[in-house]
């Protein structure tokens, strides 16, 4: 097997699955050196294990792209956290991680329920066929982000179309350009206003207690980050697991008939659909080694979490759902270490809660039509998903 035959083998799959190639990469490479545009050398890393060191090991393994590559620092980047290095990093998460206890998110709770509890009626009023990706699972994470922000209401179904936008790519990467633009210069203008008035949101609370640390366009490039991060994948989330229970109309039931049972089955699903198939790259610091094979400073390495997920030292018949399995909770699904995502809590939330509602609301919910998959996707998930009930 060539450094070059699969270069996109970590972004395919074939319904849930990731490709056999995948596979095959993790059982006979520890490192899989890929040749990219520009005769860059990106190395792959596939195994449970070897994914966690990199991710944990920020020492000899940076962030920050724009450094790297000589872009500009990372202060100018949008892309929030995920993009920074100790000790900006530190500084800039601990203000943010006191607003991600559960403590703290039970009190967006009700305002979830409530707003899946909306979507579902207008779902019912009008009637099949419906769907479930436009009709559900893309505006609920866009307003629990309004509301998690702050974000006045009447200018929340404008942030729900800027946010659809920007992972849109079917108009062509201008289009998704403009619309990051679009999002960062709008966040801009809700920091100020929100600094001359702040509001009960994140936002609010953020500039009440370190509004002399945290100039405007740090707290818009956080708040970026919050989109980029929970949208697009709990959209993927929702759709790919409703889809899933459909399928498994037996696991459907227990989700909607027994209390607490959903909790197993949102860990499983993570795991196994992995809709970030690869984690925020990462840059050499110094020359290194990997197993053996020579990485240098400034290299990419790659991590699979999509591979690290269903790999079979974690367990038996990976590849299959099996709500409960003991090393559930072992998931890379959310990263791990200092750039694990900081909203994993309130992605799990939002699904505990969508999930059983969904189902109770349409005990016989089924796929209406055929459901395309996105191709070659860093966040994987369906185009759509059609419903009837």
């Amino acid at each position: 097997m060539s450094d070059s035959e699969f270069p996109f083998v970590q972004f395919m799959r074939e319904d849930f699955d990731p490709v056999a190639e995948l596979g095959r990469i993790r059982a006979e490479h520890a490192v899989f050196p890929m040749k990219i545009p520009g005769d860059q050398t990106v190395h792959l890393v596939t195994r449970w294990e070897d994914v966690r060191g990199v991710l944990g090991d920020h020492e000899r393994f940076s962030n920050d792209f724009a450094g790297i590559s000589g872009l500009g620092s990372n202060q100018e980047d949008p892309g929030g956290l995920g993009f920074r290095d100790p000790p900006e990093h530190t500084r800039l998460r601990k203000y943010l991680t006191p607003e991600f206890t559960m403590r703290r998110l039970r009190r967006l709770e009700p305002r979830i329920e409530a707003m899946v509890e909306e979507h579902l009626d207008r779902i019912e009023a009008k009637g099949p066929p419906a769907d479930l990706v436009e009709d559900f699972a893309l505006p609920i994470p866009s307003l629990v982000v309004c509301e998690l922000l702050g974000v006045p209401y009447e200018e929340r179904a404008d942030f729900v179309r800027i946010s659809k936008d920007r992972f849109d790519l079917s108009a062509g990467p201008e289009a998704s350009l403009q619309a990051i633009n679009d999002a960062m210069a709008y966040l801009v203008d809700l920091v100020a206003r929100e600094r001359r008035d702040p509001g009960e949101g994140l936002l609010g609370q953020l500039l009440r207690e370190h509004g002399d640390d945290l100039d405007d366009r740090t707290l818009a490039s956080m708040s970026d980050g919050l989109l980029t991060g929970g949208h697009d994948t709990s959209t993927s989330m929702l759709a790919l697991g409703a889809l899933w229970l459909m399928r498994h109309p037996e696991q459907a039931a227990k989700v909607r008939e027994v209390d607490g049972y959903v909790t197993d089955v949102v860990e499983e699903l993570l795991r196994y659909m992995t809709v970030v198939q690869v984690a925020f790259p990462r840059f050499a610091r110094e020359d290194l080694e990997l197993h053996g094979v020579p990485i240098k400073k400034g290299e990419m390495v790659l991590c699979s979490l999509t591979g690290a997920n269903r790999d079979p030292s974690l367990g038996p018949d990976m590849d299959e759902v099996r709500p409960g399995r003991e090393t559930a909770r072992s998931h890379l699904a959310f990263g791990h270490g200092i750039h694990r995502c900081i909203g994993a809590p309130l992605a799990q939330m939002e699904m505990r809660i969508a999930f059983p509602a969904l189902l109770r609301r349409f005990p016989d919910l089924h796929v209406s039509g055929e459901v395309p998959f996105r191709e070659l996707a860093i966040v994987y998930g369906v185009k759509e998903l059609p419903v009837a009930w």
